[in-house]
């Protein structure tokens, strides 16, 4: 491992939950204005993720009084206080572009935990004997 490697190691954290594009995240920017600081949150559909590693950004966007914003973050900023994933979402795109020209809301799927039939079964059992 080379000097480069290991300064990037550095940087990397590893306080951010796994999500994907689709999904409904909340980020929780610090901002400073002037000498305070302030925590502002920013809660929209993940439409791409790029790159890797330190340089690693994802662009999140939201419908803000009729309008489309769109903001990309760097994963490993210092300025995240968090990120919160708010709904799993289920699409089959890498960047959802497409959502610049849609017009109104777009609906998508949210992607849950898959039962194995063991559980299915269980769960039938339990809601035949409550009735």
């Amino acid at each position: 491992m080379n000097i480069i490697d290991k300064i990037n190691q550095k940087q990397i954290r590893n306080d951010i939950p796994e999500f994907r594009v689709g999904d409904t995240v909340r980020v929780d920017y610090k901002i400073i204005e002037g000498k305070r600081e302030r925590i502002q949150a920013f809660e929209g559909i993940v439409v791409g993720k790029k790159n890797g590693s330190v340089s690693e950004t994802f662009t999140v966007r939201k419908i803000s009084s009729g309008v489309g914003v769109e903001r990309t973050f760097p994963v490993n900023s210092p300025k995240i206080d968090k990120i919160i994933v708010v709904r799993r979402g289920k699409v089959r795109r890498a960047k959802l572009t497409f959502l610049k020209d849609y017009v109104g809301q777009y609906k998508i799927k949210e992607r849950g935990q898959k039962l194995s039939k063991k559980e299915v079964k269980e769960k039938e059992t339990k809601e035949n004997e409550i009735i």
